[in-house]
Formats: structure tokens, C-alpha cells, sequence
């Protein structure tokens, strides 16, 4: 989420930085010769954090396949400062060879390490454990500014946590810090903390282990692919509650954590929204992703983010954004943002997760339009269109949707408003809601527990509705320039063309002079031209509002 708020009110911007890009930028975002040739299958993470002195302790074993010649090859390990690496084993090896650049380490396994071996489980498939420790960057402002989170609750007892999208989870975590490779089998995350307190994590709990210095480790286990900065542990004085949805795939466990004082209007307000925002996600997007890792919220010291099965949530229990109403109509107020937003990133984010954040739209705008699909499920037809125009209100078209590739930078904040009412656009283009909603049922199958870019999206929705978007999809991610439709009144007719377009820019859309819609096709190059009925006034002729374009009448 990039949410600000201003003394002039509530707005959308990204933190994308200067354009003036290093190369650490470059390690960061792009894959390299020291991640081109492993891929991660799981991660198993242990933490043991110090409240008192802000510092946390552990381990990461990574297990990876390994592709192609590896003497001599090199794995990037990213870890941020001033986290540091203390030791490095694998399958009983004790790794020396290691070199920093600033928030990357250079692992040389070495040619015996990779030599076959009998413990071996397949060919290729090696571990590294790796011992870390530091005191790692706190956040600023969660979930904007990110980092570890050292707070308190309401009655001063300590909160941990951490928000590091587009920061990256090397924050806090040695790992393959890209988007692009996810841990095929899921992950582990062990939290040993003071008994006092509970600790959270993603997925399933499998084991709750009591130890002798008044501590509990708590181990938690997601089987699904995961993003590496949806991994997180959450601690604090929480209470739980589970219940059960009934949904596509069977019984959906759904389980939630919060804190102790918290509990009756938790239930109040996620039993409220939850089933019916699942009933709606799962009849537009297919399935929930994850049956067998649980749904999860969990309260948070900040606003919220999606982490995968373990939701964050930090609305202070208000409707809308934190009590305002991002579409300025009224509808927004009437559900809790943060739940409905977060909870649909669960299939575009989590499910469906691009490979470089530049594509971030893929993640935002569809959830953003989840927003609409929800107000329309709840409300009507009418009450989503009126949603998704009121959104509009916070786009800025300061710059491209789509941001630079390889140096893990977004593109606009526009991703989220602007993403939206692209699809809203679409949508009506298709003009057919049972195809539109195969399609989005469609990507969430096809696309299942996968990463993507943006081309693998734009081409699925234009095969799948046997339509061209291509330079629909340029005009509004990779410029921007909104349409306008110019037109005037010549000869009885409406004569019009499209200006501040991409050249052969080929929107059409529907217009009326009365209650009759009907379609035009306007073009760059050349005005075209509608007769106006007869016995009609000429001030009647209407372009429907839901596509995204402005309008101009020239004399």
C-alpha cells in the first residue's frame, strides 16, 4: 500500500526515489550472475528477537536447485545493513568464502560443496544455512517507511512486527531478495519469544515448544509459493478466535488474532465483512489461493498490508480508510478498507505476483477494482460504477503506471485508481460481465501460485476475449496522457476523433443522444462521424462515464 495523507487530504503517490539509479539498485532488482542459476524452493527461518535493544537473531536455511555449471559460481545473498551475516553452513560444510558490497553478500560455496554425495536428496538440490544478526533498520512509518517495528500497544506492553514491501524482506532476512523467485514449497518461520507474549506467523501453526529461560517458540508453516516480504512474524499480547467459511473449495479455515482488549469489536467488524467479501472475491476471482495454509488476519501497529494467509490489519476497526471514504460517494464508508483491500491481494499479489515491482499495477489495480467488484456484490451495479468513477478523484497522471525494470522501483501511485478504472475501462469495452468475470477467474487459474509481468496479463485478457488492447494498455500504463475525445457539431452530425493519444489509439466507446447506446469508434487520424437522430437536440449526446477518458467540444 502507498496511501499518504497531507495536510490537503488523502492522495496517492509512489516512492519510486530519484532517477538517478546505483548499482545497488541494479543487485537489488535485476537477475544477475549470482541469482541466475539457483532457484529457491523453500526457506526455513528462525528469529529470536530483543525488544530492549531492537536487535534480532537467527537463522535462514535455504534450500535451492541449482541449474547449469557451478564451479566457481557465486551466489548473491542479500542482507541489508547493518544486518550482518555471522556464519554460513551447508549439508555439514562450513562455508568460508564470502565477500560484502554494501547489502549484498558473495557466497562461493566452492567446488566440494557441490560435488554428489549420498545425503543428497536429488540431483542438484543443495542447502544453505545461514546464521544472521543485527540490529536491522526500523520503520518510520510503517507501512510507507519500512523496517522492524518495535512498539507498544495500548497498555505499554511490547509489539513487534515488520512492513518491508518494495523495501524487501533482506531488511531483516539473508535471501533471494526478487520477486521473481518464490519458494516453491513455502516456508518455515520459527519465533522464539518472551512467554508472556504470542507470536504469529504465516499459515499454519504446527508447534507451540515451552523452553527453560521463560521463552515459546512458536513454528508456523506455509506450503503455498510466498512472496519473501509477506513473511512475517508478528508479536504481541493477542488473543485468537477460528471459524470456518464454507466456500469453493470446501471448509476455509479462517483464523484471527488480535490484541487481548481488541477482541469484541474484532468480531463485530471481521464478522461483518469477511464472508461476504469471500463470497464476492470467489465468485469474480475463482477460489481462494491458499485452503491449505488457512486465512488469517492479524491486528498491526500500522495501517495493513497483504501478507500472504496472515493478513495485517491496523484499521483501528473504522469503515473506510481509517473513517474517510476514498471514492468521496458514500459507498466506501458503508465496509472496512483494510480488510477488503488486503484480503484481495491474497489473489492479485500473492496468488498472482509480478516479477518486477515496475508491473505493481497488476497487484494494485486489480485489487482496487476488488473494491468495485465488492461495493457492486453488496450494493448493485449502479453503487460499483459510482465507486469506481469516485476513485478517480485520486489519480494524479504524474508519470507512467509502469515503472523502470531491473532496479526494483515502482512506477506511479496512480497503479491503484488509475489500474482500476483501466479495468473498469476494459470491462465496459468487453461488454460482457459473464466473459469479463471468466477472465479474471481465468487469470487466477492460469496464473496459479505463479509470478508474471504485465505482457503476460495484457496478452492472456486479450486472447481470452478475442479483443486488442495493446495500445489500450500502453495509453494508460506505459504513458501519462488520458484520452480526450474531441468533438463537435457539423452538418447534423457529431463529428469526433481522439486527441492526446497514442497514434492509432483505438478505444471505442458508448454514447447516446437519449437512452439509446450506441458505439463509436473514433480514431487519431481522421475525425469521424454520427448523424443525430432526428428530433433530437444535439445537447443530448453522451459518452458513458465509466470509460476512463475526458471530453472536449470544440466550436
Amino acid at each position: 500500500m502507498k496511501y499518504f495523507l497531507t495536510a490537503a487530504g488523502l492522495f496517492l503517490a509512489s516512492v519510486s526515489g530519484s532517477a538517478q539509479y546505483t548499482h545497488q539498485d541494479t543487485l537489488r532488482g535485476s537477475i544477475g550472475p549470482g541469482r541466475n542459476w539457483w532457484n529457491v524452493i523453500h526457506y526455513a527461518i528462525a528469529v529470536t528477537p530483543d525488544y530492549a535493544t531492537q536487535t534480532i537473531r537467527g537463522v535462514n536455511t535455504i534450500t535451492f536447485l541449482a541449474s547449469g555449471e557451478t564451479k566457481k559460481k557465486e551466489m548473491q545473498i542479500d542482507l541489508q545493513q547493518p544486518m550482518q551475516i555471522d556464519s554460513i553452513r551447508g549439508d555439514g560444510f562450513r562455508i568460508t568464502q564470502y565477500r560484502r558490497e554494501g547489502n549484498v553478500y558473495y557466497v562461493e560455496p566452492g567446488d566440494k560443496y557441490f560435488a554428489p554425495r549420498p545425503r543428497q536428496k536429488e540431483k542438484n538440490r543443495y542447502t544453505l544455512t545461514i546464521y544472521f544478526s543485527g540490529k536491522p533498520r526500523r520503520a518510520v512509518n510503517p507501512p510507507w517507511d519500512g523496517g522492524w517495528i518495535w512498539t507498544t500497544d495500548a497498555k505499554g506492553r511490547p509489539w513487534m512486527t515488520v512492513a518491508c514491501q518494495g523495501l524487501g524482506a533482506s531488511v531483516w532476512y539473508p535471501c533471494k531478495d526478487h520477486q521473481s523467485d518464490e519458494p516453491e514449497n513455502g516456508a518455515s518461520l520459527s519465533i522464539t519469544v518472551p512467554d508472556t507474549l504470542v507470536a504469529v506467523g504465516n499459515g499454519r501453526l504446527k508447534k507451540k515448544t515451552s523452553l527453560r529461560n521463560h521463552t515459546s517458540t512458536w513454528e508456523w508453516e506455509v506450503k503455498s509459493p510466498i512472496n519473501n516480504y509477506t513473511i512475517i512474524p508478528y508479536i504481541g499480547k493477542y488473543v485468537n478466535w477460528t471459524e470456518s467459511y464454507a466456500g469453493e473449495k470446501g471448509k476455509l479455515d479462517c483464523s484471527y488474532w488480535v490484541m487481548d482488549y481488541s477482541l469484541e469489536k474484532a468480531k463485530k467488524q471481521f464478522g461483518r465483512d469477511v464472508p461476504p467479501m469471500m463470497k464476492c472475491f470467489e465468485y469474480w476471482f475463482g477460489p481462494y489461493p491458499f485452503y491449505e495454509d488457512s486465512y488469517k488476519m492479524v491486528e498491526t501497529p500500522h495501517l495493513g498490508m497483504e501478507h500472504q494467509s496472515a493478513v495485517a490489519y491496523g484499521n483501528q476497526y473504522k469503515d473506510g480508510y481509517l473513517g474517510m471514504d476514498l471514492s468521496g460517494t458514500g459507498w466506501g464508508l458503508k465496509w472496512d478498507y483494510i480488510i477488503i483491500h488486503e484480503t484481495g491481494h491474497e489473489w492479485f499479489g500473492n496468488n498472482i505476483t509480478t516479477d518486477d515491482i515496475a508491473d505493481m499495477w497488476v497487484h494494485e489495480g486489480f485489487t482496487d477494482y476488488s473494491e468495485v467488484l465488492f461495493v457492486e456484490c453488496q450494493y448493485g451495479k449502479k453503487a460499483g460504477d459510482e465507486y469506481a468513477r469516485g476513485i478517480r478523484q485520486n489519480i494524479q497522471n504524474d508519470k507512467p503506471v509502469i515503472g523502470p525494470y531491473g532496479i526494483n522501483k515502482e512506477g506511479s501511485g496512480d497503479m491503484y485508481a488509475k489500474g482500476a478504472n483501466l479495468l473498469h475501462t476494459i470491462r465496459q469495452v468487453i461488454g460482457n460481465d459473464s466473459l469479463f468475470r471468466q477472465l479474471l477467474r481465468g487469470l487466477n487459474k492460469e496464473f496459479y501460485h505463479s509470478t508474471v509481468t504485465s505482457a503476460d496479463v495484457e496478452q492472456y485478457l486479450a486472447r481470452q476475449s478475442g479483443k486488442n488492447f495493446s495500445l489500450i494498455f500502453d495509453q494508460y500504463l506505459r504513458t501519462s496522457r488520458i484520452p480526450e475525445l474531441e468533438y463537435r457539431i457539423k452538418d447534423g452530425a457529431v463529428q469526433y476523433r481522439w486527441a492526446n493519444a497514442l497514434i492509432g489509439f483505438d478505444l471505442p466507446l458508448l454514447v447516446s443522444f437519449g437512452a439509446a447506446e450506441q458505439w463509436i469508434y473514433p480514431r487519431t487520424d481522421s475525425w469521424q462521424s454520427l448523424a443525430i437522430p432526428a428530433g433530437q437536440n444535439e445537447t443530448r449526446f453522451t459518452i458513458n462515464p465509466n470509460f476512463y477518458i475526458t471530453s472536449k467540444k470544440i466550436d
